[in-house]
Order: structure tokens, then C-alpha cells, then sequence
């Protein structure tokens, strides 16, 4: 996978994440440290990618929108976690967004809200209201991939530097082991 400065390839890049990639403001990792690389684009979903370009689950981190509702008010987040886990949507992330009911937003809201295409959303460049839950193993994996808000790229950043994205909050117990059952 031959990888480029993001910012020097914004063909690969959602507008959103254009956007935050320009205004970045993580001072303790330059933005020449987030790299992007094309791929194809029926190879976006991560186990297909994954077994495509040679990558790990351990260094690939996916991004869920979550709608979390109480009444006629739903709330959004976003949770980064690695591939080898899930995010604990019913538990954590709903008690996080003070809802009832706390579910994956659909597609159609998802893509409409952050502006990104389905299978590329990233925790980069999200709508500047909604928190970005992150489970601390994505930030210990050292570089990981992620979405580039299009399904024809990802990114490869550092995953400390999720951490550390406006809104973000570290949530210990947001990543759960995948069932083997």
C-alpha cells in the first residue's frame, strides 16, 4: 500500500476530513504524520481490506456513528475501535449519550450528517457537536488505519492522535471482545 501526506493527495480525501486536515490542531503530531493511500474501493470494508493489503485487525480501527435517543431527541457519537473488537453501543455509549434507546445510525443519516461515504467514516473531520469515543487500545496500537470519508482511501495515523481529535474522550470498556460463539 503506497501511502502519501494526506494533505498533498485531497482527491482521496471527504470534504470534512479536507477540512480538519487543514485546520489541524493536534500540536503534539504534525499533520505530515497522517498519510493517505488509495485503494479499491470494493475492498473498503475491513476484513476484505485487511486480507487484500496484508494489514492486521490490530492496526485497523473502525468508526460507528451511534444514535442514541431518549424521547423525540437522539444524539450522535462516534466510536473508534479496533477491528479485533466491538463497540459496547447498548452499555457504555448509550449511558454516555443519556438515551433510552442507543443503536447504529443508519446509513442514510450517517452519510447525510458527516457529510462522508458508508465504509469510509472517520473519526476525522465529524460534526463539531458529537463526542468521539475512543477505546484506549486504538491509541496503544501504534499506527493504525481508518477511514478517509471515501471508500477509495484510508488512512494510516498514529492512533494516539484519535485521542486527541476535538470532542474526543478516551473510554475505557468502549471496545468489546468479538463473540466467537
Amino acid at each position: 500500500m503506497q501511502t502519501s501526506p494526506a494533505l498533498e493527495r485531497p482527491d482521496l480525501l471527504a470534504e470534512p476530513v479536507l477540512s480538519a486536515l487543514r485546520s489541524w490542531s493536534v500540536p503534539a503530531v504534525p499533520v505530515t504524520e497522517v498519510l493517505v493511500a488509495e485503494i479499491d474501493p470494493e475492498l473498503a470494508d475491513t476484513a476484505e481490506f485487511c486480507a487484500a493489503y496484508g494489514t492486521t485487525l490490530d492496526t485497523s480501527a473502525n468508526c460507528v456513528v451511534v444514535a442514541g435517543r431518549r424521547g423525540a431527541e437522539t444524539r450522535y457519537a462516534a466510536c473508534a475501535v479496533l477491528a479485533t473488537t466491538r463497540a459496547d453501543v447498548n452499555g457504555l455509549v448509550r449511558r454516555r449519550l443519556a438515551a433510552r434507546k442507543a443503536s447504529f445510525a443508519p446509513m442514510d443519516t450517517a452519510v447525510e450528517a458527516t457529510g462522508m461515504e458508508y465504509g469510509g467514516i472517520t473519526p476525522v473531520g465529524l460534526p463539531a457537536d458529537w463526542p468521539v469515543l475512543v477505546d484506549p487500545a486504538v491509541l496503544a496500537a501504534g499506527r493504525v488505519v481508518i477511514g478517509s470519508g471515501l471508500r477509495r482511501s484510508k488512512l494510516l495515523v498514529p492512533g494516539e492522535v484519535l485521542g486527541m481529535l476535538p470532542n474526543a474522550e478516551v473510554s475505557e470498556g468502549l471496545g468489546r471482545p468479538v463473540s466467537t460463539d
